[in-house]
């Protein structure tokens, strides 16, 4: 599956340029909602104690990401509830470090995407 994701980009441009079409003005606070939002999902992933929790948290988070074309992402968080639901919690922290690490790099996309808009 890692080798899968290599092939795969961070972002997928069409969904984006989809999402402008849609949204048009309100575009901009389209990627701030989502840059705020996916840090507060980010933090319920650490902050989840049990199996339910885990898997609620990677569920919300991969279906805002799919929605915003965070492809990487999205499939991580699709990982994770997998193990959730599965109970197959060991070596868990190592795929949210996964997690962690591609939301940096997609913040990073998305910051500069925002920034087009500013001015």
């Amino acid at each position: 599956m890692a080798t899968e994701q290599l092939d795969k980009p961070h972002v997928d441009p069409n969904v984006l340029d989809a999402l402008q079409e849609v949204m048009e003005d309100e575009y901009p606070l389209l990627l701030d909602t989502f840059l705020s939002d996916s840090q507060a999902r980010l933090s319920e992933l650490h902050e989840a104690r049990d199996p339910l929790a885990l898997g609620h948290a990677a569920h919300s988070f991969k279906g805002s990401s799919s929605n915003m074309g965070a492809v990487q992402l999205a499939e991580l968080c699709r990982e994770l509830e997998e193990r959730a639901r599965q109970s197959a919690l060991a070596g868990v922290e190592d795929l949210i470090s996964r997690i962690d690490r591609e939301f940096a790099t997609v913040y990073k996309l998305y910051s500069d995407e925002r920034q087009r808009f500013t001015g």
